[in-house]
């Protein structure tokens, strides 16, 4: 029985090393001139450095963004895996002003997106914004705690809560 065991530590250790490897990045994908899903490389290539470990990811960092005419906000990607995994979206805030990125959802009203709202409004609730055909979705929070976020995400159907 030991000798059997013996056997299968190798083939363990492969298959929990494999497990450990890093995902690939998801494919770069851009909206408005802003990276929203990607690679390391292709968020450096949009202007977002430097790039500074924040103990549970990379996150790389562009100053002066604008978004339907809004802005300037700051913005980051978080990158996984010390930035080997790449990102999956992208969030822009005001240092000064919790309102600022109410401008992008008056903008996103104006252009037909569809709002959604998740939760009752009291804790972590999100604004969602969604068009049909549209490759991404905006999320911004409602309540919070710090900097009120807008997030450009790859749309991907998630749920969007209570729609009008």
């Amino acid at each position: 029985m030991a000798k059997t065991a013996h056997r299968w530590i190798p083939v363990v250790l492969t298959l929990l090393a494999a497990g450990c490897q890093p995902p690939p990045p998801p494919p770069n994908r851009a909206f408005a001139g802003l990276p929203v899903t990607g690679s390391r490389a292709f968020a450096e290539q949009m202007g977002f450095t430097p790039c500074v470990d924040t103990s549970n990811a990379l996150r790389c960092r562009k100053d002066g963004v604008t978004l339907f005419g809004g802005g300037p906000y700051r913005a980051a990607v978080d990158l996984a895996w010390n930035g080997a995994a790449g990102f999956s979206e992208l969030t822009l805030w005001d240092d000064t002003n919790q309102a600022a990125v109410f401008r992008a959802a008056e903008a996103l009203e104006a252009a037909g997106w569809q709002r959604c709202r998740t939760g009752s409004e009291n804790r972590g609730d999100q604004e969602i914004w969604t068009r049909p055909g549209a490759r991404v979705r905006f999320s911004m929070d409602l309540s919070y705690w710090g900097k009120r976020r807008l997030r450009i995400l790859p749309e991907a159907g998630q749920p969007t809560g209570k729609c009008w």
